[in-house]
């Protein structure tokens, strides 16, 4: 089995650290992870199945899921510099510049090219933020799964 790719938007929050935890919580809450739900259906969508978590904590979830590991954000425990396991690191200039002539990209030219997605490693993500009119107005978190 093969390593598979995730992606989550929500709205823009200057403390990244807080998104991310903020999303863990709500995927957890839904449900949408491994082994609860073994292979997601991205994007997540309000209209997303959510069966509700069905462990005490995401750290209970986390330690179910094994090896494969959860599939989901879940798997990203923190914010960091560089890229690293469990970590979500900011995709470099150099790329966003690669590839959206900028390094302010709209959701929608993120989502037209996710070309990033090959050079992120098995158990690591990215997150970008994406601009609306010139400002921040969201964040993409994206990944690999461990299997």
């Amino acid at each position: 089995m093969g390593a598979e790719p995730y992606w989550y938007v929500v709205k823009y929050n200057p403390k990244i650290e807080d998104a991310l935890e903020e999303l863990r919580d709500r995927e957890f809450a839904a449900g949408r992870y491994n082994p609860v739900m073994p292979f997601l259906t991205f994007p997540i969508t309000p209209q997303s199945p959510a069966p509700g978590a069905q462990h005490d904590s995401i750290a209970d979830a986390v330690a179910e899921s094994d090896a494969d590991g959860t599939r989901s954000i879940l798997d990203i425990l923190s914010i960091s510099e560089e890229p690293d396991f469990c970590s979500a690191a900011p995709l470099c200039d150099e790329t966003l510049t690669e590839l959206y002539g900028t390094t302010k990209p709209t959701r929608a030219a993120v989502e037209a090219n996710m070309e990033f997605l090959e050079d992120v490693e098995r158990g690591h993500a990215v997150y970008i933020i994406l601009y609306k009119n010139g400002k921040p107005d969201e964040l993409m978190f994206a990944g690999y799964s461990f299997d």
